[in-house]
């Protein structure tokens, strides 16, 4: 996957800015604190969905004047590896605490440092499609223990339900298979996993036909502005809060929902702590930069209508830049400040 227009794109704005400032010697055009860095960002394979956050922290990086490469692409638990060994700078996306299990196997916030706050109440858990949930009084995934409710998720002729899950070596498959263990589960589900997108088109397809559907989801994500929660779908709760260690005392509860038996999650960028040492006007960049997750959904939702190419988020990105343009140059001014 190769960004490099994207690079050019805030290249042009950075000369621009350079040319106006050129009249008065010392201004910040001679004093961008990232001039000389360069930066790595990686981000995640088969998910496109996160290169408009992505984007977002470069295109930032790039005004306080650093360098930034074309994103490497990997799997999640090689990203995590990447940038804690120095071979990435960023990765954009570390779910807290969903995937602090693989911070703490990587040395910890020493390591890898999880820095600012980019996306808050990321949620997650269990949907059925709405009718199901009505005629058979459906309300929690306890219930799915009863091999005559399980049966009326079977997509493969078994007698068990189909839960289109999560993709293996995810922070999340971590959690299915802990539930299924631990909510008596394993005689009557099966976990369905893969690559997300291209299993989600089939139970989509599924219950478009008129078919019962299981699956697990998250937000922010284009599939709840498809199958949307409380109008198609409904989502599924716990009779009790049961997690692997490291998320035990996570918050599962939702307010309007109720107890979803996933962790409520924060969204963090992780950085080379080697880097995070030596640019202060990068740390402070992203200590201050957040999206709001409805912003995050609308924008998964227009590239799952389509706009999916690489140009199509980066004009979401610099969209989204321009409503948001005061706060945006009052992060870019404070970060400034911090390296110069």
């Amino acid at each position: 996957m190769r960004i490099s227009s994207f690079k050019d794109y805030i290249r042009s704005a950075l000369l621009a800015g350079a040319f106006v400032a050129s009249a008065a010697p010392g201004t910040l055009a001679d004093e961008l604190p990232g001039k000389g860095a360069t930066v790595k960002p990686i981000i995640q394979s088969g998910l496109t969905e996160e290169l408009f956050q992505s984007y977002l922290v470069g295109m930032g990086l790039e005004q306080l004047g650093y360098k930034v490469e074309e994103p490497v692409v990997a799997q999640m638990q090689a990203a995590f590896v990447a940038v804690a060994n120095g071979d990435a700078t960023y990765y954009a996306a570390f779910w807290n605490p969903l995937h602090n299990s693989f911070q703490e196997k990587l040395g910890g916030q020493e390591k890898l440092p999880m820095v600012g706050t980019l996306v808050k109440n990321s949620i997650q858990g269990y949907l059925i499609d709405k009718k199901t949930a009505d005629e058979h009084h459906i309300t929690t995934i306890n219930q799915l223990k009863d091999p005559e409710i399980a049966k009326l998720f079977d997509v493969d002729g078994s007698g068990k339900a189909g839960l289109y899950g999560c993709a293996s070596g995810w922070g999340c498959e971590r959690v299915i298979e802990h539930h299924l263990d631990a909510y008596g589960l394993r005689n009557t589900v099966n976990h369905i996993q893969g690559d997300y997108n291209a299993i989600m088109s089939d139970a989509i397809e599924r219950m478009r036909s008129g078919k019962s559907v299981l699956y697990y989801t998250w937000t922010p994500l284009w599939l709840s502005g498809t199958l949307v929660p409380g109008k198609d779908v409904t989502w599924l709760t716990v009779e009790k809060t049961d997690l692997p260690d490291e998320q035990k005392d996570a918050v599962t509860t939702v307010e309007g929902i109720g107890n979803l038996g996933f962790s409520v999650n924060t969204q963090h960028i992780i950085v080379d702590p080697a880097f995070l040492e030596k640019n202060p006007a990068a740390k402070k960049w992203f200590e201050q930069i957040q999206i709001p997750i409805d912003d995050i959904n609308a924008e998964n939702l227009l590239i799952h209508k389509g706009e999916n190419k690489e140009a199509d988020v980066r004009r979401h990105a610099t969209d989204w830049i321009k409503a948001h343009q005061s706060l945006w140059d009052g992060w870019i001014a404070e970060a400034k400040k911090t390296g110069v």
